[in-house]
């Protein structure tokens, strides 16, 4: 097959979120079809890894837009209906750029990356085209509306859920839509009553997260990480050290917080303390990991799975994990990661965690067995390769 991937972002270095996804479906995928990689770069510096992602993708395109103008689109975008997630990626230079694209290339079938991105294919009836969410959006802003906040945030986050929910229905203009979790899935289908969603799953690369024989006798560093700008990430981490770390330190007296990633806002550095360290960017997460004892994923709102959950299972360090990336992980809670959707029930899990070394072996080993032969890269991209078989036959 000859694939297209439309991106809204520059998927290197595949560190987080969107980046990691469409960088490690492209290398399973490179060698066995012609993949092209079409994104939006919003720095000059994502200009420079065009030589990197050329080692995976046959052609590697992008249209430059920086934030400020990005930004721009947002802040006119109050009077109208769209989305301000759309409205952020809105580009006639994209429409140009993936027109004459589509003109050179003999394209199989084109693998849209996001919501965001929706309105450059949404009208491409003619070729076979998958959306691939890779959450249900509208779960993650209904989420984001029920946590206490400021009154203009709230304000806000109710605006772009209504706005959101009616972008969403576009799911049903493709040939199929896919999402990273059965509570995603379900979601969806319950929402706008449509049949054409279907799963795949987000992955962790095993080659990069690998098990090093974990120390289950340490007892005293959580770990929490993730791109410290993202408002779920920011949120999560600052509602735990202000209501449930001291509620830890006073059982555990010796424990500390690591909370490592890129971007970290002045909200998160102002946590930093005699037990609180923040590292910034990490180049190399698996260390960190690998001197977790426990991780912690404390999010309020958010949506599909977590990165940072399925990268501490693939180490073998055990997890404690609120219904946010927990639910759609489709396991028991103890098979890698502990379920502890309320405050007193994460604090009691994690002190458990701590107090039992026998404990976050059995954890960490259940989550290692899990990540090997559940959570690969190599399985989720054959299951993409038969999704795309799907949707290009039923072209035919």
């Amino acid at each position: 097959m000859e694939i297209l991937f439309l991106a809204n972002r520059v998927p290197y270095p595949p560190f987080r979120g969107d980046k990691l996804k469409i960088y490690n479906l492209g290398r399973r995928l490179a060698g066995r079809h012609t993949i092209h990689l079409l994104a939006f770069a919003e720095s000059k510096k994502d200009l420079t890894y065009q030589s990197e992602l050329e080692k995976v993708f046959d052609s590697v395109t992008f249209v430059y837009q920086p934030k400020w103008r990005s930004y721009f689109n947002s802040a006119i975008n109050f009077l109208k209906s769209e989305p301000f997630q759309l409205a952020y990626f809105r580009s006639r230079e994209m429409h140009k750029t993936l027109a004459e694209f589509i003109e050179t290339h003999e394209i199989d079938v084109i693998h849209t990356q996001h919501l965001r991105m929706s309105q450059y294919t949404r009208n491409m009836k003619q070729y076979p085209r998958i959306l691939d969410l890779p959450d249900a959006y509208s779960l993650y802003w209904q989420r984001r509306e029920q946590v206490e906040r400021p009154l203009l945030n709230r304000l806000f986050d109710k605006l772009e859920s209504k706005r959101v929910i009616r972008a969403e229905k576009v799911l049903y203009e493709y040939d199929m839509a896919l999402v990273c979790s059965v509570e995603d899935r379900d979601h969806l289908l319950g929402l706008h009553k449509g049949s054409n969603v279907r799963l795949l799953r987000n992955g962790v690369d095993l080659d990069t997260f690998t098990y090093k024989n974990h120390d289950y006798s340490r007892d005293q560093t959580l770990l929490f990480t993730g791109n410290m700008d993202y408002a779920p990430n920011v949120d999560a981490v600052t509602h735990f050290v202000k209501t449930l770390f001291p509620e830890i330190l006073k059982q555990h007296p010796q424990t500390r917080l690591v909370i490592a990633g890129q971007r970290p806002v002045k909200q998160v550095l102002d946590l930093k303390s005699d037990k609180i360290e923040i590292t910034g960017f990490v180049e190399d997460l698996s260390e960190m990991y690998d001197q977790g004892d426990v991780v912690i994923a404390p999010l309020r709102f958010g949506a599909g799975t977590q990165n940072k959950v399925l990268e501490a299972m693939a180490m073998g360090v055990p997890v404690v994990c609120t219904d946010i990336g927990f639910k759609g992980l489709e396991i028991e809670s103890g098979e890698g990661v502990i379920h502890a959707p309320q405050d007193a029930e994460f604090v009691k899990q994690v002190v458990g965690l701590l107090k039992s070394e026998d404990l976050r072996r059995r954890v960490g080993q259940k989550g290692l067995d899990l990540a090997r032969h559940k959570f690969s890269w190599d399985g989720i991209s054959r299951e993409l390769e038969e999704h795309l078989n799907v949707v290009v036959s039923k072209g035919d």
